[in-house]
């Protein structure tokens, strides 16, 4: 069965290319608060400023700095690109294999959501959420490629 959604195989190398620096910087920048000084710039925003009490205003600009979107972007994309690029043997068992990292990476998410539900409260869980983006693509990719790693392993042993 051939899947119309898959990319060619050559988009996960970009893919990596861009997920695995965006990825890394994206932690830097997270943990240590560094901003790129020329990505600062005049946004448009639809809810600028969430006030409690007050009335909000909507669709407005803004001052921002760019640098935690522009690396959330590139992640979200390198992890897209690895994630939906097929393999260079691309078959029924392949799709199985990714079925099946799909419905563990969704399952993961949402139990550490629940998790975080209970156990995190106020920035802290504002923090998880972030990350919490990121989980199914970068569980899928892992467990994706693990599986297929110990499936070339388990044949290579038959053999």
């Amino acid at each position: 069965m051939k899947s119309k959604l898959l990319l060619a195989n050559k988009f996960k190398k970009i893919g990596w290319i861009v997920l695995i620096p965006s990825f890394i910087l994206g932690i830097i920048s997270l943990y240590s608060n560094a901003e790129i000084k020329w990505l600062d710039a005049k946004v448009f925003s639809i809810l600028p400023e969430l006030s409690i009490g007050k009335p909000n205003k909507y669709f407005q600009l803004i001052e921002a700095n760019l640098t935690n979107t522009i690396l959330g972007i590139l992640c979200i994309i390198g992890a897209l690109l690895v994630s939906f690029s097929k393999e260079k043997i691309e078959d029924e068992y392949i799709a199985e294999i990714r079925l099946n990292a799909l419905m563990w990476s969704v399952l993961i998410n949402y139990i550490i959501l629940i998790l975080a539900f209970l156990l995190i409260y106020d920035f802290g869980f504002f923090t998880v959420t972030i990350f919490n983006m990121y989980t199914v693509p970068i569980i899928f990719i892992i467990k994706f490629h693990y599986s297929l790693y110990q499936s070339s392993k388990q044949m290579s042993s038959e053999k």
